[in-house]
């Protein structure tokens, strides 16, 4: 039954999903801590808070979480730097973005894993077999979000230029509907969309980012919680549980992709599906000069195009304290895949 939902029921929890743009903070939740410290966190549906309450690394904290949900990256780090939150996750060109607007954020941890799960989609009937074949043709994709740099990176790859494609920048909603009904040839997305079209058999994979953008997603503080000395241990201790609970996730694929259903609204096999592509990848990497350098690319690319204004210095906008002995950003190891 839940195969032959039509596309658009089915895309409609996603919504409040992973890093595109736009929306705003749905009205906080508190986890209970005994300390009388409490520490904001901003959160995407199924993110940060479900991750770590499915590992059960909530239990026993010496302060309070307060939990802010976004619909996306950006307005999450607009939070962050209006001092409204500590502490949040977005993926890889969120912070590039608001690193350009001069944002008062600062990156303060880590994931290296694949982009397998960033795809640009065609319609299965489609005759476009090859990236360098979408010249000329119109592809959807969310402004500033990760499937918005990776589109860039794979046209350069194919030989072409963001102008030499119809660039529709639509949020995933209202891309999947232009998707579905034939108004755009492509549509670039992230995990676990692109697991939703491919599980309905409503489109397939043109080429993925694997290999073409960095695989990075970030935890993201403001630098007022960073000068606070117990915010900052709160900060350290909330890091390592994440980091722990990611972990958890390589051996509980099962378990997880049950939670992510019900938060999310996910039908259970595109979870899974989304789980093994995307996070069980997933591992902590040190915030370091690799990282940074992989980063300012991203930014250099989007000035380029005139899609942020003027240069941005990606390394005054991280703070390496928190790195512990974490492998480095470009030789972490993967966790076993059997």
């Amino acid at each position: 039954m839940r195969r032959r939902l039509a596309p658009a029921a089915l895309l409609l929890p996603l919504a409040l999903l992973l890093t595109a743009c736009g929306g705003n903070a749905s009205a906080g939740t508190d986890t209970d801590g005994k300390g009388s410290l409490t520490l904001n966190v901003g959160d995407q549906k199924g993110g940060s808070e479900a991750i770590l309450r499915a590992a059960g690394e909530l239990d026993n904290l010496d302060y309070k979480i307060k939990w802010s949900t976004f619909t996306s990256g950006p307005p999450l780090l607009e939070a962050v730097n209006a001092k409204a939150v500590d502490i949040g996750g977005v993926g890889n060109t969120p912070p590039v973005f608001a690193a350009g607007a001069g944002s008062k954020i600062t990156v303060v941890a880590a994931w290296h894993g694949t982009s397998k799960g960033d795809a640009i989609l065609v319609p299965n009937g489609s005759g476009l077999t090859d990236p360098a074949q979408l010249k000329g043709r119109s592809v959807a994709v969310a402004q500033g979000s990760s499937a918005n740099y990776q589109l860039v990176a794979s046209l350069k790859q194919a030989g072409l230029s963001l102008g030499d494609v119809k660039v529709k920048y639509l949020q995933p909603a209202d891309a999947l509907a232009a998707f579905t009904s034939g108004k755009v040839d492509a549509w670039a997305v992230w995990d676990p969309y692109t697991s939703q079209i491919l599980q309905a058999k409503q489109g397939r994979v043109l080429t993925t980012g694997d290999g073409v953008t960095n695989g990075l997603t970030f935890q993201v503080a403001a630098p007022s919680a960073l000068k606070d000395k117990k915010k900052a241990a709160a900060i350290a201790d909330y890091l390592e549980r994440l980091r722990r609970a990611y972990k958890w996730v390589y051996s509980h694929e099962p378990e997880w992709a049950k939670v992510w259903a019900k938060e999310t609204g996910l039908p259970e096999e595109v979870a899974l599906a989304a789980v093994k592509r995307t996070y069980t990848t997933r591992v902590a990497v040190a915030v370091d000069r690799q990282l940074i350098a992989s980063e300012q690319q991203i930014a250099d690319t989007f000035t380029s195009l005139k899609l942020i204004p003027g240069k941005v210095d990606f390394g005054k906008f991280v703070d390496t304290r928190f790195n512990g002995d974490l492998p480095a950003s470009v030789s972490a190891p993967r966790p076993s895949e059997d």
